[in-house]
């Protein structure tokens, strides 16, 4: 695996940087300009050296699209004098103000009640306690400046004495450091094994969200979630530690500055070999289950979803090593996105409905689906670069296979919009 963080400092400050932003394993800082590596070829790349999306002229013509530069919408300003509001003990009505405009239903929770828990938020908001303009809400649903928001009694949970851990406590702290891609005062990158949550449903007693509760500060704060990754999808998980990194990743996130990676292994070799997927996606919910179908433009509930592919490597005709890099940000957008040019993800139990399909001898069923690797700016200056593992199930299956985990991965190439 290789992690790497790039940061601008000022002269005083560089070897005070140079250990903070420091590689938590190897301790290496990626230096190397843009121009070093358009000259090189394909195989004489390191692939834990090269740069996510540097395009040269030469470039296949799919991807040969350069980014067009975007001016960077301001960042969403927290409340201030809101902030420090003490919760209610009965349902209140509150009014959305300007610096609250264009925040997430579940952010502007966070940002006027400190201290409220993330299951807390999500199951009143789930319960459709909470309401914006009279309506149910969703908490991904983007607030605008003048609108009333109902807020039902919350129950603030008690921050924990910092003090000594238990044992139990121990063993959490200690997972979440086995896990650690990158860590400093402001960020921590986990490498999320597939099976764990991200963050608590019903019956869930484990999740990362609750396993976070250790890493409390004197001021009772834990690290927050910027992001979400499936269940049983591996890899890259962002969280910020500090509530001003919170508030910088997310609007990162929001504005599309976070880039992605993922892996997986497929259901035959898609054609063409690198492509586009856009589409409408909506929820679909039953008794028994979720899902996200492709959904027509203006059915309710629908949201534009675009996902670029490249096959980076095949099994005959049987199986495909996909590389994807998804533009949006819907639940399941890739499962979904794969199933739907019938190419769905090897041990998806969602998505997976190929009739007479038989699992290859030696490979699990279980999701492979990575997320690979994970570049966003830092909050402070630079930009975290961080790389996940193939999952032990998924390394099997590329053993098994004989795909090599080294080669150049074409997706790189794709363009960020």
């Amino acid at each position: 695996m290789s992690r790497r963080i790039k940061r601008t400092t000022s002269p005083g400050n560089r070897a005070k940087g140079r250990e903070k932003g420091r590689d938590k394993a190897s301790g290496k800082v990626r230096s190397k300009s843009a121009s070093e590596y358009r000259g090189r070829k394909p195989d004489d790349r390191k692939s834990g050296d090269r740069p996510f999306a540097q395009r040269a002229p030469g470039k296949s013509p799919r991807f040969a699209e350069p980014r067009r530069d975007r001016q960077e919408r301001p960042e969403v300003v927290a409340a201030k004098a809101v902030s420090e509001l003490p919760l209610p003990i009965k349902v209140q009505t509150v009014v959305v103000t300007a610096d609250e405009d264009n925040m997430r239903v579940d952010r502007f929770l966070e940002a006027r009640f400190p201290g409220l828990s993330f299951s807390h938020i999500q199951r009143i908001v789930r319960k459709g306690e909470l309401r914006v303009n009279g309506k149910r809400a969703d908490s991904k649903d983007r607030l605008e400046e003048g609108q009333s928001v109902r807020i039902p009694p919350l129950r603030l949970d008690a921050p924990k004495t910092v003090g000594v851990l238990s044992e139990a406590e121990t063993r959490t702290l200690q997972a979440l450091k086995e896990m650690t891609l990158y860590e400093d005062d402001d960020v921590l990158v986990l490498n999320k094994p597939a099976g764990l949550a991200v963050q608590g449903g019903s019956g869930m007693t484990r999740h990362v969200d609750q396993m976070l509760e250790v890493m409390r500060d004197a001021k009772g704060q834990k690290p927050r979630l910027v992001h979400r990754i499936d269940r049983e999808t591996s890899g890259c998980l962002l969280i910020a530690k500090t509530r001003f990194a919170a508030s910088y990743l997310t609007g990162a996130f929001r504005h599309r500055s976070a880039r992605k990676i993922y892996w997986a292994l497929v259901a035959g070799v898609p054609k063409p070999k690198q492509g586009r997927i856009s589409t409408y996606l909506a929820k679909e919910e039953s008794e028994e289950d979720t899902i996200m179908r492709i959904a027509a433009h203006g059915d309710e509930g629908a949201s534009h979803a675009v996902t670029y592919y490249a096959v980076v490597e095949t099994s005959a005709t049987k199986l495909a090593w996909v590389s994807l890099k998804p533009v949006t940000g819907r639940t399941h957008q890739l499962r979904a996105h794969m199933a739907h040019i019938n190419h769905a993800i090897v041990g998806d139990p969602k998505y997976f409905n190929k009739e007479n399909w038989e699992l290859p001898g030696g490979l699990q069923n279980r999701l492979h689906l990575l997320a690979r690797r994970i570049v966003i700016p830092h909050p402070r200056g630079g930009v975290i670069d961080a790389t996940a593992p193939l999952p032990p199930h998924m390394q099997q299956s590329w053993n098994l296979l004989g795909l090599e985990a080294e080669r150049f991965d074409p997706i790189e190439n794709a363009p960020e919009e």
